[in-house]
């Protein structure tokens, strides 16, 4: 038998196991559970109520106020990618039994603050320290939207004759968590100063601004789908809108990009570990892939660089199945990753670092 691997589950495990088992069927539940899509809609009379579900991600090693801003971060992109901003936070703090009261203070408080700033109010909750519980992993949360009837955006509507809008480019999240977590490996190859840039690529990792940005294009009928490139990065983003709408995308080689910094950092960890990575496979919280009219890409890309995101028109949807990359006349398939990169990338580094500050 095969060992699991890391991350989310895979489409296979995922239809064969959850989805044909939801409890009860409810006609009010508008958008249900569906591989590639991080949010559910619910309709309560004339609102449609936008529902997110992850786990509370906190890793002490960023320190308490950029674990809480990256927290609060993962939730909200995921409500914002309908084109509804995040309003209500429930959340479940399952603590290990080192954290202190201190520290848990720290990052509260920090989380209240990113909160109060995006205009989004905790509801409820549960906080308790319990054994067997470690970073980063602790807890849960539902992040939940609220909009008019139908006035939101899934992956699953995209249409063809839209154009495929990415921000920021590849691989962003990956770049940042390894910045943020082993500046030494960049100082010894690139100096101190690349060092310390690179870490500001972890405050990219949010899609908030990028969705609610283009939202202001028109839901529907200007910006018609939007997912942000998570794990499996901007392959899997571009995988699971193809087959959510089911329409074919083509992706241009030539309009894809990197931000030097992140292939940089990508390219210190990959020599280091000697795990070879595609960017474009591994994880990416902050990039933003969005189906647009087409017409309005001009319009699109002046609203995001208005906000300081850089983004780019990488492709198109037609009629058709699956993800497609030109490359000078010729078209190759793209298909779904088995696995992201990042994870044997990031374990191997850890095991690295570890084993020469051990040494």
């Amino acid at each position: 038998m095969a060992a699991p691997v890391i991350g989310k589950v895979n489409r296979g495990l995922f239809e064969r196991v959850i989805f044909p088992n939801l409890g009860a069927e409810d006609a009010s539940v508008i958008v249900g559970p569906q591989f590639g899509v991080d949010f559910g809609v619910v309709r309560v009379g004339d609102y449609d109520l936008i529902f997110e579900v992850d786990p509370v991600y906190v890793v002490p090693e960023y320190g308490w106020e950029k674990s809480a801003w990256f927290a609060v971060h993962i939730l909200a992109s995921d409500v914002a990618v309908s084109g509804v901003p995040p309003r209500y936070l429930f959340i479940d703090l399952n603590l290990p039994l080192r954290m202190t009261d201190e520290e848990l203070e720290r990052l509260w408080r920090a989380i209240h603050n990113e909160c109060r700033r995006l205009g989004i109010t905790i509801v409820a909750g549960h906080t308790g320290r319990y054994g067997g519980i470690d970073y980063p992993m602790i807890g849960g949360a539902v992040m939940v939207g609220v909009t008019e009837r139908d006035h939101f955006v899934t992956p699953a509507m995209a249409r063809p004759g839209d154009v495929v809008i990415m921000t920021k480019g590849a691989a962003v999240e990956t770049a940042g968590i390894l910045a943020s977590m082993f500046p030494e490996v960049l100082e010894r190859r690139y100096g101190k100063e690349f060092a310390r840039r690179a870490q500001e690529i972890f405050w990219l990792q949010s899609v908030v601004d990028d969705a609610l940005t283009l939202a202001q294009l028109g839901l529907r009928d200007g910006v018609t789908a939007m997912h942000d490139a998570t794990e499996y990065g901007v392959w899997g983003a571009l995988n699971d809108v193809a087959e959510a709408s089911g329409v074919s995308i083509r992706v241009f080689r030539e309009k894809l990009f990197v931000r030097d910094d992140v292939m940089k950092v990508v390219e210190a960890f990959s020599g280091l570990t000697g795990i070879k990575v595609d960017p474009f496979a591994s994880i990416s919280e902050g990039t933003l892939i969005a189906a647009v009219r087409r017409g309005l890409e001009d319009r699109a890309l002046e609203l995001l660089r208005s906000r300081g995101i850089e983004a780019a028109v990488i492709g198109e949807v037609v009629e058709g199945k699956g993800v497609y990359l030109v490359d000078e006349g010729s078209e190759r398939l793209i298909r779904q990753p088995e696995q992201d990169p990042f994870w044997p990338l990031f374990f191997r580094a850890l095991e690295m670092v570890r084993g020469h500050e051990g040494g």
